[in-house]
């Protein structure tokens, strides 16, 4: 309800500001149902839209998920993607992960993971060859960070099998360092990672997921229809343990996971967030499990954790099942100051959107929102929460499709392909879905898994790069939007060099937000390292705190929107560079067909 008023009309409104105070006076005046129309009926002056621009911009991949017939396990489950500035441009370049051909059942010819450069209008090169990643391999995920802190992004692989470590050599090529980075020897079915600074010495360790021991031998039949053999559930297997590496220094790792608290062989895990839970400065972990109960590793800042999620509130469902998590994404999405998160699970289980109580517990919002009934049949993989209309609050994605492609024969109100969920936060608290009104291609049912976003061009809007098992990726260009933003690059000097795990603080208006740089998150993948400030219609940042992994605090004040600004750990702005167009025109590689 709406707070008592104490002084007039006005000094409410400058009190909470005009949006937050709208939302007030509406959710003590009315019923739902006009909040939401109202919530549209004032954004109309934006008519944003997803664009498809795959063909045109030049990315031209087909996933390989190496399925002969048999049904394999692996084959339901990839691929990832990532968004990625290898060359520091400026300007982010795409990465698509790919599988292979399994042993024997050769079909189609070698496929290996893609690169494609950024050419600054709206196309991209393959530059994979050059770049010496034409590496094959069955690839699932993929994390970014520089792990050596000398300016340039290095590339993390998971696989099944043996993962893989790139080094960025910041001249357009990278090297295979997995071996004399101490990574060599794992056989696991590897799908989530993120590169994190658990310690706080300056060195970004790696946190990688594992799903379940499986092989060729080991395959398993089951079936849906008495007849027919389809693709097992993870239950069929057992678990692994999520795997954690620490930085030594000097191109090596450690393998810390026994040592750190992480072991244990029970969890069947495919999405990693990297957040701070309860406020401590020290980042936690949460990995979403696969009929497992997910795990939230709150960092005992002595290089330990300890598992919190059964008791914080997010290990099960509102009824005590453990559901079957998949991608995840962490954010303050109401502005409480406190981040909340984001699971997508298994058809017929609706997502989980488990709001940050403040007090050290989690309530799941879904099942009494919209999120959680237009969720409820679909099977979400990939997620994020991104500010897709820059009104300042971040909205939510969510990629879907089902692993069987025979579903709608014994569940018809299931399907193979799906249309993702787009769902517009409102504030208070509330989401609608906006998914149909973000154009046809956009809204096209698809058999979707990994998703990642970035600004392609460099226009303040985030785009969508979405990719499909067994089928085409998607580049999605965001057009129509008018609203304000300020893109924030990070640059760590004790930190780590990209600054992942730094808290940035912005006040604009009567509004305040937070959000934290991170590695992985949603499924598989990896959104640019930078971070996109929705302003709405303010033209400035009255103030911004950057609160860095090291304990040092910059300030800032008066930052203009409308610009990409680089902060340097302890001084401040070095430089900025403007927005090269207002929204509302597109560059002509870019003009509608």
């Amino acid at each position: 309800m709406l707070p008592p008023a104490k002084g007039s009309f006005t000094t409410q409104m400058q009190k909470y500001g005009a949006r937050s105070f709208m939302f007030r006076f509406l959710r003590a005046a009315v019923p739902p149902w006009f909040i939401v129309f109202f919530a549209i009926t004032f954004s109309s002056a934006q008519t944003i839209h997803f664009r498809d621009i795959t063909a045109q911009a030049g990315i031209r991949f087909t996933h390989n998920n190496g399925a002969f017939g048999r049904k394999w396990l692996p084959e339901t489950m990839g691929p990832g993607c990532a968004f990625i500035d290898y060359d520091n441009d400026g300007y982010p370049d795409i990465l698509l992960i790919n599988g292979e051909n399994f042993p024997g059942h050769p079909h189609g010819g070698v496929t290996t993971l893609k690169l494609y450069r950024n050419n600054h209008d709206g196309t991209f090169t393959d530059v994979t060859r050059r770049a010496g990643l034409a590496i094959p391999m069955y690839g699932f995920g993929v994390a970014i960070g520089d792990y050596d802190n000398d300016g340039f992004d290095d590339i993390f692989i998971s696989a099944l099998g043996q993962s893989h470590l790139f080094h960025n050599n910041g001249n357009g090529t990278f090297t295979d360092v997995t071996k004399s980075a101490g990574l060599w020897g794992p056989d696991e079915f590897s799908t989530s990672a993120a590169w994190v600074d658990y310690d706080r010495d300056g060195k970004l360790d790696l946190v990688v997921s594992n799903y379940v021991q499986w092989t060729e031998q080991t395959d398993l039949y089951c079936t849906i229809d008495g007849a027919h053999k389809s693709y097992c559930t993870p239950e069929s297997y057992k678990g692994a343990s999520v795997r954690l590496w620490h930085n030594l220094g000097n191109g090596k790792f450690e393998d810390a996971t026994q040592k750190a608290g992480l072991g244990d062989p029970t969890s069947k895990s495919l999405g990693i967030a990297i957040l701070d839970y309860n406020g401590d400065g020290w980042p936690d972990i949460l990995i979403a499990n696969d009929t497992q109960p997910n795990k939230l590793y709150l960092n005992k800042k002595n290089g330990t954790f300890e598992e919190r999620g059964v008791s914080a509130g997010i290990g099960f469902s509102e009824d005590g099942v453990a559901r079957a998590g998949m991608g995840v994404d962490a954010a303050d999405y109401d502005h409480s100051g406190h981040t909340s998160v984001l699971i997508t699970n298994f058809a017929n289980q609706m997502v989980s959107l488990y709001h940050n109580e403040g007090n050290g517990l989690f309530v799941d919002e879904a099942p009494q929102s919209e999120i959680g009934r237009a969720t409820l049949v679909t099977l979400g993989f990939g997620c994020f929460f991104f500010d897709y209309d820059n009104d300042g609050w971040p909205d939510i994605f969510v990629a879907d499709g089902h692993i069987e492609d025979e579903i709608e024969r014994v569940q018809k109100r299931v399907s193979y392909a799906e249309p993702p969920h787009l769902f517009r936060n409102l504030g208070g608290g509330k989401f609608t879905e906006v998914t149909e009104q973000m154009g046809k291609a956009f809204s096209m049912p698809k058999v979707a898994r990994g998703t990642a976003y970035a600004d392609i061009d460099n226009t303040g809007f985030l785009d969508i790069l979405l990719t499909t098992n067994g089928g085409p990726a998607y580049l999605f260009h965001n057009e129509g939007g008018t609203n304000q933003s300020l893109r924030i690059k990070l640059q760590g000097t004790k930190s780590n060099r990209d600054g992942i795990g730094t808290v940035v603080r912005l006040s604009s208006g009567n509004e305040k937000q937070q959000k934290m740089l991170r590695s992985g998150s949603s499924y598989l993948s990896q959104s640019e390292l930078m971070l996109t400030f929705g302003l709405g219609g303010q033209v400035k940042a009255d103030t911004i705190e950057i609160q860095w992994p090291s304990g040092q605090i910059d300030k800032l004040t008066n930052v203009n929107a409308g610009q990409t600004v680089t902060v340097v750990e302890g001084k401040g702005i070095v430089s900025a560079r403007s927005y090269v167009a207002s929204h509302s025109h597109v560059e002509p590689s870019l003009a509608k067909e």
